[in-house]
């Protein structure tokens, strides 16, 4: 499957969906709900609705990698927009992968959940043991700090609010600066009248910026000059 268009800088839907149309039934399918890794580039409400309907129809599983809820857009509810939508409204059984590292500082802790949605609650019982027995053959016990203080924070409805407007003003900050940068770029390329063209999500914490090799070593250089000069 191709993900992204190269020449259209947009996701190759085409492919995207032909793929999940000729996947075997019961297959698990891996989604980026946002912040889609490497290419920044989520799909639409509408497009979700494109893809969710084949995966129900072809009885495919979806399993959520959701690392940035929240951090990326600034809105929970629009970060986790497929994962609402697929559950409930789809009604399918799914598996979230909840992390809190970024969204919540404490990457060091590696500190997330599995979440699944089981269709009965005797599938859920016993998808519950299967997985704590997994658990406790891979790691046992995780360190408790991290997931104490993730805890702590979501069970405290005053913290949990903090929390949201913590993320907002971040998710606005990497935003306001990645569109500086765009715009800068930009403005340099035109005088320099090159065809060269920088590619930057709108609404994502990850961007390809387009380098070729030959172009890194001159770009950590340029940067690295403008540090020089602020000290």
């Amino acid at each position: 499957m191709r993900y992204y268009d190269q020449e259209t800088k947009t996701i190759d839907m085409a492919s995207y969906l032909s793929t999940l149309q000729a996947a075997d039934p019961g297959s698990v399918i891996v989604l980026h709900n946002c912040a889609h890794n490497p290419t920044g580039l989520d799909p639409t409400p509408r497009q979700w609705k494109e893809i969710g309907a084949i995966m129900k129809r072809r009885s495919l599983f979806p399993l959520f990698d959701a690392a940035y809820l929240g951090f990326n857009s600034g809105d929970f509810d629009k970060d986790e927009f497929a994962i609402r939508y697929f559950i409930h409204e789809l009604g399918m059984e799914s598996a979230v992968c909840l992390s809190f590292a970024e969204n919540m500082g404490l990457y060091g802790e590696r500190v997330g959940c599995l979440i699944l949605a089981a269709a009965t609650e005797e599938i859920a019982v016993n998808s519950q043991s299967v997985l704590e027995s997994l658990q406790r053959s891979e790691i046992s016990n995780p360190p408790a700090y991290g997931a104490r203080v993730a805890e702590r924070v979501l069970a405290d409805e005053g913290l949990r609010w903090s929390w949201f407007e913590d993320i907002r003003t971040m998710s606005r900050r990497m935003q306001s600066m990645r569109k500086s940068l765009y715009k800068n770029l930009v403005a340099n390329l035109e005088k320099l009248k090159t065809e060269y063209h920088i590619y930057m999500a709108e609404n994502s914490r990850i961007s390809i910026a387009g380098l070729n090799p030959a172009n890194v070593e001159y770009v950590a250089q340029s940067i690295a000059a403008v540090l020089n000069q602020e000290e």
